[in-house]
């Protein structure tokens, strides 16, 4: 009895304290200032440990398909992607308006324990070692398929989980925990797979599930700040409301066109990066590891800053997309391995700029009772692009070469810049000047 108290003692120690970091006021700098809600850093310390579990698991789907279910098939990997991002446009209708009319905090849980049923499915199928590429494949949809209702859920809720005056700062740290973890997951992944095989990676993912699902567990016991604005079925009830809101607010439309040419190529670095590592530098599943670390790496520099800005301007916006042409154009002509790492910690900042920025001036621009919808729509928009862009740039990688598929990138994210800039003066600043005067 004495050896168990003497055990417990500490432990309740420890408990006491990670209570009193994660439900006591906290005065924290200008950039991590949403941390100092109670309840947002309950969500974040969830979702990291979460985040990480996913990043695990992408990295270990994609190596396995191009490394041992195929003769270095970059094309299978788009077909994975494909199928992983595709049921965001399928079912964009019903994933908004769940977003918006159903408890986004049970939508979470019942969508959390469906990812980790399918992680564990994955990884008992790579231990037994019976799977096949149609397997993943197979996985990759029902993913996709479950991702489709989880992602705008888990958008808006962090807008649930904090005033309205932190929201923008909370998308940015929420996006920075997301990019974080992808700095740790896919290095951690690489040694993983080479010491015990990607099976228990998948295993592993579905250990990470379980903070997760205790802080949504514990916010279903507190006050959340969305609450008392439950969506009333008068106003925007119907599915496609979130198209008439944006048909409305014209230049949110135009940033996601904007959005969807961006991505859909420079979004899908698993298909380049494994194709770059297996074909070009005849890497191993560290290296690949690596890479998706070292754009992690600038993908939180460009969250931090995103998170030090107030509100961003659309005219700042439609700028950012000559920065992902800049970036992905040096990138394909980076002559060796390291100085293509370095290059895509510079990719990794130039896209995280334009997603974080453009996303957090959507659910700023947004009012509540649209904001699911609407954070659907810009999610479909991101990763149904880049469904349809993955097979595209897999057929690229195997036909042409993989320096090709990253170089498309620049081009298209180009053309964005120019039509970014071309709807700025022609439209938005006239409108500006309009309603300045009217005023």
């Amino acid at each position: 009895m004495l050896f168990v108290a003497a055990f417990l003692e500490p432990v309740s120690m420890i408990i006491r304290s990670l209570k009193q970091v994660i439900f006591n006021h906290m005065q924290l700098p200008t950039t991590f200032r949403a941390l100092s809600n109670p309840n947002f850093r309950l969500w974040v310390i969830g979702a990291f440990i979460s985040n990480i579990g996913s990043w695990l698991q992408r990295t270990a789907q994609d190596w396995i398909v191009i490394s041992q279910l195929t003769d270095h098939n970059a094309a299978a990997v788009g077909i994975v992607v494909f199928l992983q991002f595709i049921p965001q446009i399928l079912l964009l209708p019903i994933t908004g308006w769940a977003a918006d009319r159903i408890d986004r905090r049970k939508l979470l849980l019942v969508t959390q324990l469906s990812m980790a049923f399918l992680a564990l499915l994955l990884g008992v199928l790579a231990i037994s070692g019976v799977i096949e590429l149609w397997h993943v494949y197979a996985c990759a949809l029902g993913l996709g398929i479950v991702a489709a209702f989880d992602a705008p859920a888990r958008h808006a809720f962090v807008s649930d989980v904090v005033m309205e005056k932190e929201v923008s700062n909370a998308v940015s740290l929420n996006s920075m925990s997301f990019h974080s973890a992808r700095l740790i997951g896919p290095a951690i992944a690489g040694l993983l797979i080479a010491g015990v095989g990607a099976g228990w990676v998948f295993i592993l993912n579905v250990v990470t599930f379980i903070p997760l699902l205790i802080a949504l567990y514990l916010l279903g016991k507190r006050t959340l700040a969305g609450q008392q604005e439950k969506t009333e079925k008068a106003e925007g009830a119907g599915f496609l409301a979130g198209f008439g809101y944006l048909n409305q607010h014209r230049e949110m439309a135009v940033l996601l066109v904007m959005i969807a040419m961006v991505t859909a190529f420079v979004m899908n670095f698993p298909v380049y990066l494994s194709a770059m590592t297996v074909h070009v530098f005849h890497g191993d599943a560290g290296q690949y590891g690596l890479l998706i670390s070292m754009m992690a790496i600038g993908s939180i520099a460009g969250a931090l800053m995103t998170a030090s800005r107030k509100q961003p301007t659309f005219g700042f916006l439609v700028c950012l997309p000559a920065g992902v042409a800049v970036s992905s154009t040096l990138l394909a002509l980076a002559p060796n391995f390291i100085s293509f790492a370095i290059m895509m910690t510079v990719l990794g900042f130039s896209i995280q700029l334009l997603t974080i920025s453009s996303f957090t001036f959507l659910q700023l621009s947004t009012v509540r009772v649209y904001r699911g919808r609407v954070m659907a729509i810009a999610l479909a928009t991101m990763l149904g692009s880049t469904a349809l862009g993955a097979p595209l740039v897999g057929w690229i990688a195997d036909s042409m070469s993989p320096r090709w598929s990253i170089g498309i990138s620049g081009v298209s994210a180009l053309m964005a810049f120019a039509l970014g800039i071309f709807y700025y003066r022609q439209y938005y600043l006239p409108q500006q000047r309009q309603s300045h005067e009217s005023a």
